[in-house]
């Protein structure tokens, strides 16, 4: 559906369509297509150079594509009138005049999308940044104040979508709960955000849409339950009062069972290792899903395009090389 924007809103879907960019015979981004819908926070994971940062370059006319489309509310970046009153973007939070202190950032910002001045002592609240370091230019700002000042430039004119690279970098724990709890209530009220990260485990608390990119190719996406779920190897650890009862039990419904620490690892769901101890009057001390979720996911998926691969330390053979 295409956004009114004669109404002064924008109906808030990012919708890529085959999109490619190549620069020569390097194919940065590869016939990439999804969607990010109002209300949902969509997590793009990829291993660096994966291709996410070119692909949000290009949503918001940064960055030319070789062919394909994005579009936000049925219009191209280009084509939506005061733009940063529709789209909030942080791609590079050191993307502004290192000289400039942060309150002058944000009234360039607020002067240019035509909004009060209080606008700008309402984000740097929000943003948890001090009259005091307002007034601190550009450059003598941490990373973490780098980002902050940057999110309050995205939410300026109060977007209805939300495009951000990284917006976690450089931000100490409590900033990233802060952050996380800001972009969920931002979609609670019907917004649309698109997040870069690294941060695999802050993506799954956030995400409920994931995209996941490798050599500048979807490889995998849909809502977060399922992907999961999907990958899930169905596998538990469990610990017993009575281990060798339980697996002896486990071994007769036809699960795996292997020892792991002071427990078990068995392949199978952690409510069918809850039924077969309850059905054998075993008690259980502890019992839960066997560690992966996102991360093993994104190493599962875009496994041929990580840098690091599995290695071993060998001794040194006695001319000094390794064997």
């Amino acid at each position: 559906m295409r956004g009114r924007l004669g109404s002064g809103r924008l109906v808030a879907m990012i919708k890529v369509e085959n999109l490619t960019r190549k620069y020569g015979a390097f194919v940065a981004v590869d016939n990439v297509s999804f969607e990010c819908r109002p209300g949902r926070v969509t997590g793009f994971l990829g291993p660096n150079g994966a291709g996410k940062t070119t692909t949000m370059r290009i949503m918001v006319g940064l960055t030319p594509a070789t062919s394909g489309r994005v579009s936000i509310g049925g219009y191209d970046f280009k084509d939506i009138p005061n733009p940063g009153r529709h789209v909030g973007v942080l791609l590079d939070a050191s993307a502004q005049h290192a000289g400039r202190t942060g309150r002058e950032i944000l009234t360039i910002g607020a002067e240019t999308m035509g909004l009060p001045k209080s606008r700008i002592d309402e984000m740097l609240e929000l943003v948890s940044l001090t009259p005091a370091e307002s007034k601190r230019r550009l450059k003598n700002y941490s990373l973490g104040m780098k980002q902050r000042l940057g999110i309050a430039h995205a939410l300026l004119g109060d977007p209805e979508v939300l495009i951000l690279d990284e917006p976690a970098n450089g931000l100490d724990p409590a900033g990233i709960r802060w952050m996380r709890g800001l972009l969920k209530s931002y979609a609670d009220r019907g917004g649309t955000v698109l997040l870069s990260s690294h941060l695999l485990n802050e993506v799954e608390l956030i995400a409920d849409e994931m995209v996941l990119i490798g050599n500048g190719r979807i490889v995998a996406q849909g809502d977060k339950k399922s992907l999961l779920a999907n990958s899930a190897h169905d596998e538990s650890l469990v610990t017993a009062l009575d281990n060798e009862a339980l697996a002896t039990a486990l071994r007769q419904r036809g699960f795996s069972v292997t020892p792991a620490g002071e427990g078990l690892r068995v392949t199978a769901q952690p409510v069918e290792v809850g039924r077969t101890a309850a059905e054998r009057g075993i008690v259980l001390t502890d019992l839960r899903a066997a560690e992966g979720g996102l991360e093993n996911l994104f190493l599962e998926l875009t496994a041929s395009t990580q840098r690091e691969a599995p290695t071993s330390l060998q001794a040194p053979t006695p001319e000094g090389t390794v064997a």
